[in-house]
């Protein structure tokens, strides 16, 4: 089993904050992440594209190996729908990413008819590469089943994509106690919730079962919001504003790049 499976075996909670690049990759591991996950929309717009399979796949895979160089710790690619249709085109793709160091792939639904996503999952199992696959559903994100329904809606699709060879079953948007613990003793995988306004604490979801939760694309769009703040700011008086005072001293950054890493 591999090392970044083991962490989903239910003893701890595994907390994946996600990054954007290899430099906010370096920082999380620096703070003591077991293992570092991407955001799509943290890459895409670091990259200057707009989420939902615009970044060409060419980047998504550039972006990954770039990060695997500086972690010592396992690293697991939110990799959107795969950047194709075709089940093989996404196997290939995927190849790339595992030939660059990755230990495991968040691959979506949305739109896509289940019954494409297991076939998308069982061409990346033919690989024969060891990865683990993090389905994630968007049936509470993107309102694919109304309320009341989308419990057994997942549930669903767990059958399919875990029949499939998923490893593990990613459910953002699922806050309610009894909808995560009815997800958690049905899915049959380890279940991934999402850091959500109204989620239950981190201890309350480890007590439920859950085996992951992600922070999402919430650190790189409050980034954003105070790099845009400053920004305006400086434009405005030439001055930054007070926050420049709380900035991380340019010692520390460069030692995390100095450090000899993998």
């Amino acid at each position: 089993m591999s090392e970044f499976k083991k962490l989903h075996d239910g003893s701890k909670l595994l907390h994946l904050p996600n990054a954007w690049d290899a430099g906010s990759a370096r920082l999380f591991e620096s703070l003591g992440a077991t293992a570092i996950a991407t955001t799509s929309a943290g890459v895409a717009w670091a990259q200057g594209y707009a989420d939902n399979d615009h970044l060409p796949v060419e980047r998504a895979v550039a972006v990954a190996a770039n990060i695997a160089r500086v972690l010592t710790v396992p690293l697991s690619v939110d990799f959107e729908n795969g950047y194709a249709a075709d089940p093989a085109q996404v196997a290939a793709n995927v190849a790339r990413l595992i030939d660059a160091g990755v230990a495991g792939i968040n691959l979506e639904d949305g739109a896509d008819a289940p019954a494409l996503v297991a076939d998308k999952i069982r061409a990346i199992k033919a690989l024969g590469k060891e990865l683990f696959i993090n389905l994630r559903t968007d049936v509470y994100l993107k309102g694919l089943a109304p309320e009341g329904e989308r419990v057994a809606e997942v549930l669903r699709r767990a059958a399919l994509y875990r029949e499939a060879g998923a490893d593990g079953l990613f459910v953002p948007g699922i806050c309610k106690v009894d909808e995560i613990s009815a997800v958690v003793a049905g899915a049959g995988l380890p279940v991934n919730v999402m850091d959500w306004p109204g989620l239950p604490s981190a201890e309350q979801l480890h007590a439920l079962g859950v085996a992951r939760l992600s922070a999402g694309s919430g650190i790189p769009q409050a980034l954003w919001a105070v790099a845009a703040g400053m920004a305006r700011d400086f434009l405005a008086t030439g001055n930054a504003g007070p926050l420049i005072a709380q900035a991380m001293p340019y010692g520390d950054l460069q030692a995390l790049f100095l450090k000899p890493q993998g």
